[in-house]
């Protein structure tokens, strides 16, 4: 039984597999229409969601299953004091595979340690995001036709954006890899993802604070908020949520073929004037976000059509 707790429990040639599989599910989805029936998918999501949650019930219910659970700590067991490692226990005896979202870093991987089900971290924290990862990974294949030999722009919140430490554990494996992170002095990407997995891979970046700066050099711009959920006070969290807004001024400093994504919700750091332009990606990154989680579902439930 395998779980998906982090980009890197699956290696590069099996992502290969996976996303090959995706392109199969989107190309020809009555052949997977059955592939899953009689099977459940519990959600268990401690934290607000829309398109994780909703995207791993529409896989799902996709691929002819069914699907339960909960979406806010609220409403389930949680509010009374029970633990994650007895719900996991709880939730096994009903469901055949699992998606989990929780505030607190690490969370899915305990839920894995007593689960007789697979589970799938569906965000844990600043921490990871892999299925996010997933579904960025088939988006930039889908559309640079490659995964190697590129620039990329991370823009925003690189400090808690789960998003980005994902995306860029999984990128790094690819050759000719090159990062430029665009932040405030505030929101840089921690020291440990710097240090540990930038340096100690001999993956070349560079840090700015303008995207302006940037844009001219970039294959893809992958965008994020500001997270109000992550700041300690208000405060601080207005003075940082306005920092960046690309707008249709700000997309002519940037190539005619770099793509921008954005791993929503959005609020306002990317402009609504964007949307028309062609090299914004974030919908359709949505889209795939369903075939490849409908990927990861088979795979991990060891259902092959």
């Amino acid at each position: 039984m395998r779980h998906l707790m982090s980009p890197l429990d699956f290696s590069v040639e099996e992502l290969d597999r996976l996303m090959n599989l995706a392109v199969d599910i989107e190309a020809n989805p009555a052949k997977y229409a059955h592939a899953c029936q009689g099977k459940k998918l519990a959600t268990l999501f401690y934290e607000p969601s829309t398109r994780t949650r909703l995207s791993h019930e529409a896989a799902m219910l996709n691929l002819g299953g069914s699907v339960l659970g909960f979406s806010s700590a609220e409403s389930s067991s949680a509010a009374k004091g029970e633990s994650v490692s007895d719900t996991i226990r709880t939730v096994s005896c009903y469901a055949d595979i699992c998606a989990m979202r929780h505030p607190k870093e690490g969370a899915p991987m305990v839920a894995c340690q007593h689960s007789s089900i697979p589970v799938i971290n569906a965000g844990d924290g600043g921490h990871q995001h892999p299925t996010q990862t997933l579904t960025d990974l088939l988006t930039i294949r889908n559309l640079k036709g490659r995964l190697d030999n590129m620039v990329i722009g991370l823009c925003g919140d690189l400090k808690f954006g789960r998003t980005v430490h994902s995306l860029i554990h999984a990128l790094v494996r690819y050759s000719g890899i090159k990062f430029i992170l665009i932040s405030p002095e505030e929101l840089r990407l921690p020291g440990y993802m710097r240090f540990d997995v930038l340096d100690k891979g001999n993956i070349p970046y560079k840090e700015v604070v303008r995207l302006e700066d940037a844009l001219p050099k970039l294959d893809l711009l992958y965008m994020t908020r500001v997270q109000k959920e992550r700041f300690f006070n208000e405060e601080d969290y207005v003075r940082m949520k306005d920092f960046y807004i690309l707008d249709s001024k700000k997309m002519e400093l940037a190539p005619k073929d770099m793509y921008v994504l954005h791993p929503l919700p959005r609020v306002n750091e990317i402009s609504v004037e964007v949307d028309n332009d062609p090299r914004a990606a974030y919908f359709k990154q949505t889209k795939y976000g369903v075939y490849i989680r409908m990927a990861l579902i088979l795979t991990l439930l060891n259902i092959e059509v």
